[in-house]
């Protein structure tokens, strides 16, 4: 079996103003604790994941993951690097915030391995970075992706937002131009979503989040979507997009109805049909992995009804669509048989399109993706 590995680093030096993931920030001190503890759970699950297969993919990402000082970074990834077995061409990512990055930190990060650097841009604007909270430049963004190529990481991916308080169309375009003249390999575009209990619901709920306006948002995906390939990117999920071969293998993983195995807090895992959740309170899952019990917790039993509908709806968030030998093979019956009457209707939405192997969305039916989706709920 392959599979593919993810590790959380729950800490960042700032909160965004978006950010409803599960880290927090000013915790220096549990940093030490929490990377001992996180070794000591890799060394006991790696044990059993021997006799599983071998990774293609390691994930490190959080939080932020180049929030850690390079010495504990540094014992993670080897930690992990000896005690899962791993295929000597393993896709090895690491998640970099700008503000927290030196050329130091990529020269480690090359030296141990790792062959992809994931940098959270989201915008070339530092009057936008500062309102969003972020805690970088532009230019520092631009001193990442180079010093990650100076430390000969060649694939390099950016991630950028759009949707944002205070952005507009000619802010994006210079992003996205300030992204091509860094050659980047991949880039991940978000629009923004405000999500609850965040500092920016908060300000929606007061009526002074300046967002841009529906027709606005629209224009800006539409930009992006029909952009990103004049400049060599093939879109190959609603969300991402990468020049030649350069696809993140791990994530890819995910849409393609693979297992995955999470370490720290609040990971996740999915494997034999259940997925189980680590604790999310750092200080719960230490103690956890100290007292050697298992900081995870079974969060839901996919049954066969699930596993069809998630098998589907994530495979259409990507180019290629679902297969339709490989879900006949997974399930024993012919994909017609449960959704010819969604199928149908998508055709005549002009959301989805058939060729001789697959289905799949059409342009627009990426851009009202949970519409189509929510077709494939039985």
């Amino acid at each position: 079996m392959e599979y593919g590995i993810y590790i959380h680093i729950p800490f960042c030096k700032q909160k965004c103003a978006y950010c409803d993931f599960p880290s927090v920030a000013g915790h220096e001190a549990d940093m030490e604790v929490y990377t001992d503890a996180l070794c000591k759970e890799l060394a006991s699950k790696g044990k059993a994941l021997s006799s599983q297969g071998k990774a293609t993919t390691l994930y490190i990402g959080g939080g932020t993951p180049t929030a850690l000082p390079v010495p504990l970074l540094a014992r993670v990834i080897q930690t992990a690097q000896a005690v899962i077995p791993m295929h000597t061409d393993a896709e090895i990512t690491v998640e970099a915030n700008p503000g927290t990055v030196s050329l130091e930190t990529m020269t480690m990060l090359s030296t141990l391995g790792v062959n992809r650097v994931s940098v959270g841009a989201q915008v070339f604007d530092d009057a936008i970075l500062k309102r969003i909270g972020r805690i970088h430049t532009s230019q520092d963004i631009r001193d990442a992706v180079r010093w990650a190529r100076a430390a000969l990481i060649v694939n390099v991916s950016v991630d950028l937002m759009y949707g944002l308080p205070g952005q507009t169309m000619d802010i994006l375009k210079w992003s996205v131009g300030s992204s091509m003249d860094l050659a980047v390999n991949h880039i991940s575009v978000y629009g923004l979503t405000v999500e609850d209990g965040t500092p920016f619901a908060r300000e929606q709920a007061a009526g002074t989040l300046n967002l841009p306006s529906d027709e606005e948002e629209e224009e800006m995906y539409d930009y992006l979507a029909e952009t990103l390939p004049q400049f060599g990117f093939r879109r190959y999920e609603i969300s991402n997009y990468a020049r030649h071969d350069f696809v993140c293998r791990h994530n890819l993983s995910y849409w393609q109805d693979r297992p995955y195995f999470g370490f720290g807090a609040a990971a996740h895992s999915y494997y034999d049909g259940m997925r189980t959740s680590n604790v999310q309170d750092i200080s719960a899952y230490i103690a956890a992995v100290n007292h050697c019990e298992s900081p995870a917790y079974t969060e839901e039993i996919v049954t066969r009804e699930k596993h069809i509908e998630e098998f589907c709806f994530l495979a259409l968030r990507t180019s290629e669509g679902i297969d339709r030998e490989s879900f006949s093979k997974t399930f024993g019956q012919e994909i017609e048989i449960l959704y010819q009457k969604a199928i149908d209707d998508l055709r005549a939405k002009k959301y989805l399109e058939e060729t001789p192997t697959h289905f799949r969305l059409t342009p627009l039916g990426m851009k009202f993706g949970n519409q189509a989706f929510s077709s494939f709920l039985l």
